[in-house]
């Protein structure tokens, strides 16, 4: 089955964070994964501060052997819809509105998305 893995679980997965085994089942078939490009701009924006543009080209790289899902219109407007009814952020929107548009769960462990339908939420310890 495939899902959407929000920022914050590929982060998990590439630093073998704290929640690493909760994610990790999900990378076992990448090409599974469902991609917004948000989650790619966050991804580069993310790495680039943190290690360099190459490391970054590289996680980039990763992302590409899943399912990538560009903005649509469609999807814009479902995450519009979602930011004013669930007071989501424009990129936290546009990752949600792309799991259902996709029909597809949204794993992460973005407080924002707690409680939220269509989300399996992995709790930050620690």
């Amino acid at each position: 089955m495939a899902v959407v893995v929000d920022t914050c679980g590929w982060i998990e997965w590439l630093t073998n964070g704290l929640l690493v085994e909760d994610y990790a089942p999900y990378f076992l078939c990448i090409e599974e994964i469902i991609v917004p490009t948000s989650v790619q701009f966050e991804l580069y924006k993310w790495v680039c501060r943190e290690v360099s543009e190459s490391n970054a080209l590289e996680v980039i790289g990763l992302t590409e052997q899943g399912c990538v899902v560009p903005l649509s219109t469609s999807i814009a407007l479902l995450a519009a819809d979602f930011a004013r009814q669930k007071g989501l952020s424009f990129a936290d929107a546009i990752i949600y509105a792309t799991a259902h548009h996709s029909k597809n769960i949204l794993v992460t462990s973005d407080a924002h998305f707690k409680g939220l339908d269509g989300v399996e939420y992995f709790v930050k310890s620690g």
